[in-house]
């Protein structure tokens, strides 16, 4: 049994061969039948004619519905106006299942295609998307394995939290109340101290009330964490993934990218070293931009999009202000009042898909930090312990894949490039 995508070549013309699949398209005449197969792989044009079947076949194939599954053996032929190039002449059928009709049609609207997302991932433009998204997260972690670090497990609920304590969410945890994981920073760090360098890829949850164009309640998220090294070096680390990823995107997807209508050389750009700019350096530029933005304003979706439009490769923003970063960066002892750390923007408009630097390893600036913050110790009992006991300088990285993903497909949402999103108002299918 051959797949659609190896018969799409002219070492096949003649040759007999059997596909399996689903109907992506059908119309037929009187004599003619003609059926777009899809598989997994890709689509073909075949054709059933009355000459070659018996009427009572060439009925039934003429009365398929879209979807419908079967199995078809014939004849490869080449054919420029068919879908892909060559069609197969049908000579025999096996009928799976008939449907009744289909309920996705192009016409339907955004909401319907959500409600119905268990039926949308078979679209062409679907499959390309999950096809390209399955290459990223192989690619993330396949960089990783290749330096030596090792991949590992942190918990999903926690008792504590990484960032604001207004958007974690709730789960009843036996008398007790434990939180869906924001982040496995904490416990990445944990790692270190055994393995030195280590990420992980999960799911992370905020209950955020957002309604942009690039936030999930539940998204996919890639962590790092290194022992022995500062925020350069963490940034050298990352511009070396993200260029291994969309190398391993060029390679294996080009297909894909062209089914999505991608400019190629977009991405190729992005494979030039990237930028570094500070965050002063970066609200000077978005000024000269014409942008309403002024030091100490925090970076949200709406800004980074009108300051990335202005780039097309990604953009390092290092030292922000220190009140507008968490409490374990570590400050600049070098530059009172910034932080060691960094965002990636990535270009054409999409920000944020990167946030990292050094971690505090100083146990009294932790402390500090962790009081200044308004937060209790007892909480923190167990970090505040990485301090106390062989600390070492370090510094890590979380990676929103499915902004990644958003980016380089060039896609409008992020609802679009995850198979089941969930979000404020979407809980199903």
């Amino acid at each position: 049994m051959e797949t659609i995508n190896q018969i799409l070549n002219d070492n096949y013309i003649g040759k007999e061969v059997k596909i399996h699949g689903w109907v992506y398209r059908v119309r037929s005449s009187s004599k003619l039948c003609f059926i777009v197969m899809r598989d997994y792989s890709n689509v073909i044009q075949t054709v059933g004619r009355l000459e070659d079947l018996n009427e009572e076949d060439f009925k039934s194939l003429s009365n398929l519905t879209i979807e419908s599954s079967l199995e078809i053996a014939g004849t490869v032929n080449r054919d420029e106006r068919a879908i892909t190039g060559y069609e197969l002449r049908i000579k025999s059928f096996k009928i799976f299942q008939r449907n009744e009709n289909f309920p996705i049609t192009r016409d339907q609207g955004e909401e319907f295609l959500l409600d119905n997302r268990h039926l949308w991932i078979r679209s062409r433009e679907f499959n390309a998307i999950l096809k390209i998204r399955s290459t990223i997260f192989k690619a993330f972690s396949e960089y990783f394995f290749k330096n030596g670090y090792y991949e590992v497990h942190p918990p999903m609920m926690v008792s504590t939290a990484t960032e604001g304590g207004s958007t974690l969410f709730k789960v009843p945890f036996f008398g007790e109340t434990a939180f869906l994981t924001q982040s496995s920073q904490f416990y990445l760090e944990t790692f270190i101290f055994s393995l030195e360098k280590v990420f992980t890829v999960s799911p992370s949850f905020r209950a955020e009330k957002s309604r942009t164009w690039r936030h999930l309640t539940e998204y996919w998220h890639a962590e790092g964490e290194v022992a022995w090294i500062g925020n350069n070096e963490m940034m050298d680390i990352e511009e070396a993934m993200i260029k291994y990823i969309i190398k391993e995107v060029l390679e294996n997807n080009r297909q894909e990218l062209a089914l999505l209508n991608r400019d190629i050389s977009a991405l190729e750009k992005s494979l030039e070293p990237f930028h570094r700019l500070t965050y002063s350096e970066l609200i000077k530029k978005a000024q000269e931009f014409g942008l309403d933005i002024k030091y100490g304003d925090d970076l949200g979706a709406d800004e980074e999009r009108a300051i990335m439009i202005h780039f097309d490769k990604p953009v390092f923003v290092t030292h922000f202000p220190e009140e507008l970063k968490t409490f374990y960066h570590r400050p600049d002892p070098q530059n009172p009042g910034y932080i060691l750390c960094h965002d990636l923007l990535a270009p054409e408009g999409y920000g944020e898909i990167i946030g990292g630097g050094e971690r505090i390893w100083s146990l009294e600036e932790l402390r500090t930090r962790i009081q200044k913050a308004g937060l209790k110790e007892e909480d923190y009992y167990w970090y505040l312990d990485l301090r106390k006991y062989g600390s070492i300088p370090h510094a890590g990285f979380g990676l929103g894949l499915d902004r990644l993903c958003l980016w380089i497909m060039k896609q409008a949402n992020i609802k679009d490039i995850i198979a089941f999103p969930r979000t404020i108002r979407r809980l199903r299918p």
